[in-house]
């Protein structure tokens, strides 16, 4: 029987953040432990299969590895059975906030941690978002120190086990019947003290520095879009992995294109003239210039329709229309010529409104 996909599992995304993983394991693991659903098999599966999801997901390296990889990269992965995710009733307290109450499994506390993930908002034209770019962006961030390769401690020395907590980062006090774990403050939960801090971080092991990253804008954005830059985020405290990227985008509106997905829509002025003999119009669109031909006898507000002249799709997936509402324009001046034409057209028109057969069409419409 072939495994689900540890994300399917979770219900979540694979651009889930660290944060989104954990809730969605966090409800589920409340939903389906063994102790809420005594002898049920079916909920104790759910229980081990979403278990060996977060054990994966929620460690950057194995998840790297399953999205590269599938299945394939993690075998043997919460092959601890039911352990997998909760193996004691610590973990279980650690997991809904409360482990400093009840300590660790003791042995030396890891203080590697994943570096933030970093927020870019980009705003750009619609022609960008409809042709894609490729866009230079300035990113201020924290990088790992390349004096002392983020330990924090000056070339030629190494950080010191703390004799405080020897190493944990945390020392135990006992009161009453429970073991508390508390920070260790000789350290500050680190685990090593440094005696010769680096002087080009100050012994933080991290240094605040700016880099341009070229990123790829694919066709079709809309603003909310976010793209995610694997790896581009802030690097972590004492080495540990950088966070990611996220670039939101936000579309300037435009002066003629009015946007609604992936379609377009814009108005265009015609004449009298135009309007009652038919024509063909000069259209703007997002790749130049297209003629319309629009009917004799259009009224007003009429809204063409211009196939495949919207947004495109994102991934390639075809590509919207443009619609255009044609709006009748009365001249502010007019000619000689032009007033003695329209005058001669009055007087037709004049004829015209005021025949019976008119006047009669009028009665019948308003009843």
């Amino acid at each position: 029987m072939s495994k689900r996909d540890y994300y399917e599992i979770l219900s979540i995304s694979r651009t889930a953040t660290d944060g989104e993983i954990k809730r969605a394991y966090r409800s589920l693991a409340v939903k389906y432990h063994p102790d809420k659903n005594p002898d049920d098999h079916t909920a104790e599966d759910k229980f081990k299969e979403c278990a060996e999801a977060y054990a994966v997901l929620s460690d950057p390296q194995k998840r790297a590895a399953y999205d590269r990889y599938g299945h394939a990269a993690t075998s043997g992965a919460g092959a601890g059975g039911f352990d997998a995710g909760f193996s004691n009733i610590e973990d279980i307290f650690d997991m809904f906030g409360f482990g400093d109450m009840f300590g660790s499994r003791g042995g030396r506390r890891t203080t590697v941690q994943r570096g933030s993930d970093l927020r870019y908002d980009l705003e750009i034209t619609l022609e960008d978002a409809a042709n894609g770019k490729d866009e230079k962006l300035r990113i201020p961030r924290l990088e790992q120190c390349g004096e002392c390769s983020g330990s924090g401690a000056e070339k030629g020395t190494t950080a010191e086990t703390c004799v405080s907590c020897k190493g944990a980062g945390q020392t135990r006090y006992q009161q009453g019947f429970f073991s508390v774990m508390r920070t260790c403050p000789n350290c500050q939960g680190r685990g090593q003290v440094i005696r010769t801090p680096c002087k080009e971080c100050k012994g933080a092991g991290r240094t605040e520095k700016e880099k341009t990253l070229e990123v790829r804008i694919p066709a079709g954005v809309e603003t909310g879009s976010r793209l995610r830059v694997s790896g581009e985020g802030e690097a972590g405290p004492n080495g540990g992995p950088s966070g990611d990227l996220f670039v939101v985008v936000h579309v300037k509106e435009h002066e003629v294109f009015e946007r609604q997905g992936a379609n377009l829509y814009s108005a265009a002025p015609i004449t009298f003239a135009q309007a009652a003999l038919g024509a063909e119009l000069k259209v703007q669109t997002l790749d130049g210039e297209e003629y319309l031909k629009v009917p004799a006898g259009t009224q007003t507000g009429t809204v063409f329709r211009v196939k495949s002249q919207g947004m495109p799709a994102l991934g390639g997936r075809g590509r919207g229309d443009l619609f255009v509402a044609v709006t009748l324009i009365t001249p502010k001046s007019l000619t000689k010529e032009q007033r003695k034409l329209l005058e001669q057209l009055a007087e037709v028109e004049d004829k015209d409104f005021n025949s019976e057969s008119f006047i009669e069409k009028v009665r019948n419409i308003f009843g």
